[in-house]
């Protein structure tokens, strides 16, 4: 082989190797960014991994609030089918209450109690995360359309 082409081969070879390492890192870093979806009834079933980053979603269960030292509190999320406990150090959101439509982003522990990290809740009393409505609606609980509810003026 002419030491050319030998030259040539060497630098095209060191590039396909530098792109290679550069989309694999890539591709690492985005794999490690992604927050999937469960319902508790996903999580309930063991579908959702344990020490990952996901959001549930789902209604907060009536009387399950219960407020600890400082910005500590612990809820039961519930889809109607099954139930999670989740705990959540912070401010919550004013819209935050029981009966309330959630989303929330954190870890499940070993214990399959969901340590969050953000809590989400709906903006109004018309809108429901889309997620959430199909994990109810799952579950068989009915979730009303827009277009059963009342106009709001």
């Amino acid at each position: 082989m002419h030491p050319k082409r030998k030259k040539r081969l060497i630098a095209v070879c060191m590039i396909v190797l530098a792109a290679g390492a550069a989309i694999g890192l890539i591709l690492y870093a985005l794999s490690s960014n992604i927050n999937l979806f469960f319902s508790p009834t996903d999580i309930a079933d063991g579908k959702a991994p344990v020490e990952q980053r996901i959001r549930a979603g789902g209604m907060v269960l009536e009387g399950s609030v219960k407020r600890g030292e400082k910005l500590d509190v612990q809820f039961v999320l519930t889809d109607y089918a099954n139930n999670v406990t989740v705990q959540y150090n912070g401010i919550l959101p004013d819209l935050f209450r029981e009966g309330q439509g959630i989303v929330a982003t954190g870890k499940l522990d070993a214990n399959r109690v969901f340590i969050a990290s953000e809590v989400l809740a709906k903006h109004d009393e018309n809108y429901m995360p889309p997620e959430v409505a199909e994990a109810l609606e799952k579950s068989g609980h009915k979730v009303k359309s827009d277009s059963e509810k009342p106009a709001q003026y």
